[in-house]
């Protein structure tokens, strides 16, 4: 029994594949075949298609990319057609400027707006005068620009939008305060040419860069210039009717019709409220010397003078014949009185030239009523009273020898 167990372990011993041992190894051995076999049976890798995944994550992102930018110009658009649309339904040539300024603003929230009209000959100043909703926080972001050259000179494109940074030297005067961000400068033109700039800035540098595409604000400003033009166009229409041909100052119609409007006004905002009534002195005489063509010529000439002398706001009217009548808002009787003063000084010192060579020497007698403070009246009846005082002022000029001003008692 001994030997046979000692032979036992001998042999287990001296042969180490045999007895427990041997389904271990064989285990491990067929575990490395199966890889083996596993990794044949696998393709190898496809470097094109490894590619192609990354170039579709690519396009996948750039989609993405592409699908937020078309949403955000959509809104874009869609904010520019609607401010596009508000100008284009303002009925009259105040709505239409709130809406190209203040509305402006608001809408595309900006710090800083302006807007600067070519208005050479005083034909935009005319039609805003006869408008009484034309006051002055309308006006406070509005240039009406006499010199055509000077102002073509302040801008650097007169045909396209120009974005870029902001600069003092150039941009201030524009604004009239300092923004410091960047700025569009929009040209608005029309058929006929320039007719003025659309100045739009934000503290925002980023907002308006050079390179920057301005499609929008482009078909924004040519909008912007028609609606203009048309707006024009129909005042001039409809003071057509309001106006006299022959010395282009307000009729006796106009001056009825904003007669009420100026008490009521003055009234609202406890401001004075004056009237002159301005006549030619021997008037008949001129037409009897030089003739009727002369006479025409001095009405003219005086028209001009009377002009030249008057703020904006005043309304100046062609009464009947070779009367004058002047409403003079916000001015009390002793500045009323010292303006027809001043008038009727520098006319008598300054003869008229006839288209003959001739010269032709004339005199004013004026009137001065004012509206007398704590009036009761309704504002039509307070508004006839008015120029009734003025014509019987000028006619007690008339009465004390002429070329002089008269001031009605206070209280008519």
């Amino acid at each position: 029994m001994g030997i046979a167990t000692v032979s036992r372990f001998t042999r287990r011993k001296n042969h180490p594949g045999s007895g427990p041992d041997r389904p271990k190894q064989e285990s491990k051995a067929s575990t490395a075949d199966a890889d083996e076999r596993e990794m044949k049976r696998q393709p190898p890798v496809n470097n094109q298609e490894q590619d192609l995944r990354q170039e579709n994550a690519m396009l996948r992102g750039l989609l993405q990319t592409l699908g937020r930018d078309a949403s955000y110009n959509q809104e874009v658009m869609a904010r520019f057609q609607a401010r596009e649309l508000t100008l284009l339904s303002a009925g009259d040539l105040v709505k239409l400027l709130e809406r190209l300024t203040d509305g402006m603003r608001s809408s595309f929230t900006l710090d800083g707006i302006r807007l600067m009209l070519l208005d050479p000959f005083f034909v935009i100043r005319d039609l805003l005068a006869t408008n009484s909703d034309a006051d002055d926080r309308l006006m406070r972001n509005i240039e009406l620009c006499t010199d055509v050259r000077a102002t073509r000179a302040r801008f650097n494109d007169l045909h396209a939008p120009w974005l870029g940074p902001w600069e003092d030297q150039l941009h201030f005067p524009l604004f009239g305060r300092r923004l410091g961000g960047s700025v569009a400068l929009l040209p608005l033109r029309q058929a006929d040419g320039l007719a003025g700039f659309l100045c739009l800035g934000s503290r925002d540098r980023q907002r308006f860069q050079t390179g920057q595409a301005a499609d929008f604000l482009g078909h924004l400003a040519g909008v912007a210039a028609v609606c203009l033009e048309n707006a024009v166009n129909r005042e001039r229409l409809r003071l057509a009717g309001l106006t006299d041909s022959l010395t282009g100052l307000y009729n006796r119609r106009h001056l009825q019709h904003r007669l009420e409007q100026e008490v009521t006004r003055a009234r609202r905002y406890g401001q004075p409220l004056s009237c002159l009534f301005v006549d030619a002195d021997h008037f008949k005489r001129i037409n009897d010397i030089h003739g009727h063509a002369a006479g025409d010529q001095v009405l003219t000439a005086l028209a001009q003078r009377l002009r030249a002398r008057l703020r904006t706001s005043d309304l100046p009217t062609r009464y009947g014949g070779e009367e004058f009548a002047v409403l003079l808002p916000q001015t009390d009787a002793d500045n009323a009185r010292n303006l027809a003063q001043e008038i009727c000084t520098g006319i008598a010192a300054e003869p008229i030239t006839l288209d003959t060579g001739e010269q032709a020497r004339i005199t004013v007698s004026i009137g001065v009523a004012a509206v007398p403070a704590g009036d009761t009246r309704s504002p039509r009846e307070a508004g006839e009273a008015l120029l009734h005082a003025a014509d019987q002022a000028v006619y007690e000029a008339k009465q004390a020898g002429r070329n002089r001003v008269v001031c009605a008692q206070s209280g008519n």
